[in-house]
C-alpha cells in the first residue's frame, strides 16, 4: 500500500478555508504541486527545476507577472 502524500503549503498562504494556496509534496523523488481549490490537478517537476524556479522568484524574475 502506498504511503499517503503529505502536502505542504506556504505560511504566506494565510489561514481561513485554505483556498488560493499552492501545495507541494515529494513523491518517489518527484516534486508534485497542486492548487488547494483544484486538488485533483497535479503538476510534477524535479527538485532541480523547482530550485531554479524558486531562485528566480527570489531574484525577482517573475515580479512582472504579479502586476498583471
Amino acid at each position: 500500500m502506498p504511503t499517503p502524500t503529505t502536502w505542504q503549503k506556504s505560511s504566506y498562504s494565510g489561514g481561513g478555508d485554505g483556498a488560493d494556496c499552492i501545495e507541494l509534496a515529494v513523491q518517489d523523488g518527484t516534486v508534485i504541486l497542486r492548487e488547494s481549490d483544484a486538488p485533483d490537478v497535479v503538476v510534477t517537476t524535479t527538485p532541480a527545476k523547482l530550485r531554479a524556479f524558486i531562485l528566480g522568484v527570489k531574484a525577482g524574475e517573475f515580479d512582472h507577472l504579479a502586476d498583471a
